[in-house]
């Protein structure tokens, strides 16, 4: 085939992802909201289209007037209104709206799934007849024709619409301020439902021309619409010329790489190259760009955190809250031992699954880094181990079956460390992105490959020349669950800790005042990475094969919602979440989970922090009541009132500084300088919300619920006062703003 008709055809498949992008782009700049549903929505409303042409019979015109004219612009209206207007009325981070988007993808994922299963449909009729025009010797396809005149009709609506009407001024005050927009007489929800009604209904065009072309399933379509991202990266998610232009000629360049041919070992992998091409710009632009124009908040990822501000400080107190969580999870764990050998097998993935989910827990729960590319860590500790214990690894012995999965996971921790490098100048949207770019790069020049992935089998494992059985796996699993635990306890516990949660909640704060920001993040992801790892291997032992489909990339959005619907800083809530997947997959048809999961994932709108968030809340209220009826009132903490300078103590005889808002026995102990005396004092202080930071000489103020952390340098003093004056503040403690009842930033020692 010649050059240019090559360039013709793909001009078909970029028009369409030309499409997708103006869509994503009106949804984003009307509303701050990159549309991560787009792919789910589109799938959907591709579903709907046939099931009115094919099945009920409808002519295929009236099916895509009553898909595109009615339902999409319906389904966008209904998710402003039901989803994302709560969330901007609140003035929600991005990192929330990115979930919300999310949970939509989900749930449209879930219901395509529930109604019409999982398998291909390949009798989508086209809604463009199948017809061509000769144009200078060469043949265009109406379908390409039509696209065409479509974006055009598009691009010149929307340029006029916000340049020289009223609608896009108004569109422009929304997108910079809602509040002030709304102060100014600017109907600010009419303008988002517009735009999510227009993005939508591009988004259903986009499904509906897809969907003759490729075969119509959840998860395939899905996916090949979230590789059109690439085209509003191209665009810096601005300017909709450069989205048309970045479409029309990714899809050229990809239809010209098919008239040449690469012979060897390389030829699939040149033949993946030419199929995927939209997955690898998308990664190659997410590299070169550090970081995207994200209107609005970025999102600081501490709106993952269940514990609303209030982290576990290791107190009685604070373990309580945790107890259900923790009782759950191990009756949860237990319960599959006194199960049938049909079922116990079942309970084989519970295990497998919580692992990959406490790596999310400890990447984006703990440190703050949005990673959409989990499935990828999962499947290559899967793949490494299947290969060590087949001896198919170029350099490396045959190993044991156990011992093969160990190292396999331990091999994926360089992976995740380069991995893990975007995260240092990337964050929020651009981050998700990236991580999202590499596991679909990985599953599809990875795991697809037959010369790479092909004929892997899962041998029995063995102990001592013992084969294990059911049981014995079982606790294997277990063992390597309470060893992913390890790994996140002592993560999370101490001086580490509490430096991750600071990178998590203010990263620019928590590196003015010393932390070393870049390495943390890339411990995190290297933690990560071998956590999924050991997942993913006892994953595919679990299932006795590897599949991709089983490490698809659509398998990261899912469990990144899943994980964060139960508590993404939550380990127990991991094990909840990953028992909950298994049963519903187990007793219900296909797809239920994932419905349930969108379901649950559309509340957090309501219940920020997920459910960990709101068991936490309801055992709290439940003591607090308790403690009313039954509890008398604790005597008001001494040394308070010390917080202003006039109180402030001078002379020899004055406390010294770190005692100040603690009781007189805490003071002395540290006064005194004994070892058990400072630990008593550092218990005291955390039972009064008090706890020690990892940054020395620094206080760290915390505002409001959200927990933001506000560095004062050292030396911080009350009374500007020099070393040793009175006026002197602990600059050891952070004060949560529930410690006085109020949300009083205490710094510089005012309130």
């Amino acid at each position: 085939m010649a050059s240019i008709d090559l360039a013709i055809a793909g001009l078909a498949i970029g028009a369409i992802a030309a499409l997708s992008g103006i869509g994503l782009l009106v949804t984003y700049r009307t509303n701050g909201v990159l549309n991560l549903a787009q792919g789910g929505i589109a799938t959907l409303i591709a579903y709907v289209y046939r099931e009115m042409a094919v099945v009920w019979g409808l002519p295929v015109w009236l099916s895509a007037v009553l898909a595109l004219a009615v339902l999409s612009p319906g389904i966008g209206v209904l998710l402003e209104r039901l989803v994302f207007r709560p969330l901007a009325r609140r003035r929600a981070s991005a990192a929330e709206s990115l979930v919300a988007s999310l949970g939509v993808m989900v749930l449209t994922l879930g219901m395509c799934a529930g109604i019409w299963g999982l398998g291909a449909q390949t009798d989508t009729p086209a809604v463009f007849p199948n017809k061509s025009v000769g144009i200078g010797g060469h043949h265009v396809g109406v379908d390409t024709i039509s696209t065409l005149i479509v974006i055009l009709v598009a691009c010149v609506s929307l340029g006029l619409l916000q340049s020289r009407t009223k609608f896009g001024r108004q569109m422009r005050a929304v997108v910079d301020d809602r509040q002030l927009a709304e102060l100014s007489s600017v109907p600010a929800d009419r303008v988002a439902a517009a735009g999510w009604a227009f993005g939508t209904t591009l988004a259903g065009f986009t499904g509906i021309l897809l969907a003759p072309r490729v075969s119509l399933s959840p998860y395939s379509l899905s996916l090949v619409v979230l590789e059109t991202f690439a085209v509003v990266v191209a665009a810096r998610l601005v300017s909709l010329p450069a989205a048309v232009f970045a479409g029309l000629a990714i899809g050229i360049l990809q239809s010209e790489l098919t008239q040449f041919t690469v012979n060897g070992s390389l030829a699939d992998i040149y033949r993946t190259l030419g199929s995927n091409l939209f997955v690898v710009v998308l990664l190659v632009l997410l590299l070169a760009i550090p970081n995207l124009r994200e209107l609005g908040d970025a999102g600081s990822a501490g709106s993952f955190s269940s514990r609303g501000g209030q982290e576990d400080t290791g107190t009685v107190a604070e373990r309580s809250k945790d107890l259900v969580w923790r009782v759950a999870g191990f009756v949860m764990l237990l319960a599959p031992m006194l199960f049938a050998p049909s079922d116990l097998r079942h309970a084989f993935m519970v295990p497998a699954l919580a692992l990959i989910f406490l790596s999310i827990v400890i990447v984006t729960g703990y440190s703050g880094q949005v990673s959409l590319g989990v499935a990828g860590y999962a499947g290559l500790g899967a793949l490494f181990s299947l290969k060590l214990a087949s001896g198919g690894m170029v350099g490396i012995p045959h190993l044991p079956g156990l011992l093969a999965i160990l190292v396999g996971a331990i091999l994926v921790a360089p992976i995740g460390l380069v991995t893990g490098y975007p995260a240092i100048r990337r964050r929020g949207l651009t981050l998700a992105l990236v991580t999202f770019a590499v596991g679909a790069v990985v599953s599809r020049f990875v795991f697809e490959q037959p010369s790479l992935a092909g004929n892997l089998t899962v041998n029995p494992l063995y102990i001592g020349g013992w084969e294990l059985g059911d049981k014995s796996f079982y606790v294997i699993e277990l063992l390597g669950l309470g060893l992913g635990m390890l790994a996140v306890r002592n993560l999370h516990r101490g001086r580490l800790g509490r430096a991750l949660l600071a990178v998590r909640d203010n990263t620019g704060g928590a590196a003015a005042v010393g932390v070393d920001v870049r390495n943390l993040k890339l411990l995190a992801f290297t933690m990560s990475s071998v956590v999924a790892g050991l997942g993913g291997a006892l994953l595919a032992y679990s299932a006795s094969s590897f599949s991709s489909d089983t490490f698809q990339p659509i398998q990261s959005l899912l469990w990144f919602t899943a994980v964060v619907v139960f508590g993404a800083d939550s380990a127990v809530g991991a094990i909840v979440g990953a028992a909950f997947i298994v049963a519903i997959d187990v007793m219900a048809p296909s797809g239920s989970s994932t419905l349930a999961v969108g379901i649950l994932a559309l509340a957090l709108g309501w219940l920020p922090g997920g459910l960990a968030s709101a068991v936490r809340g309801v055992i709290r209220y439940v003591a607090e009541q308790l403690a009313d009826q039954f509890v008398a009132p604790a005597s008001p903490i001494r040394g308070i009132s010390a917080l202003a300078p006039a109180a402030l103590p001078a002379g020899p005889g004055a406390v010294a500084p770190s005692s100040v808002g603690t009781k007189p026995a805490v003071a002395s102990a540290r006064a005194s300088g004994s070892t058990a005396g400072v630990a008593a004092a550092d218990r005291v202080a955390a039972d009064r919300g008090l706890a020690l930071t990892p940054f020395g000489r620094t206080l760290l103020g915390l505002v409001g619920g959200g927990g933001t952390a506000r560095p004062t340098p050292a030396p911080a003093r009350a009374n500007g006062a020099g070393p040793g004056a009175a006026g002197d503040i602990d600059r050891h403690a952070t004060v949560g703003a529930g410690d006085f009842g109020s949300r009083n930033h205490v710094e510089g020692g005012h309130r």
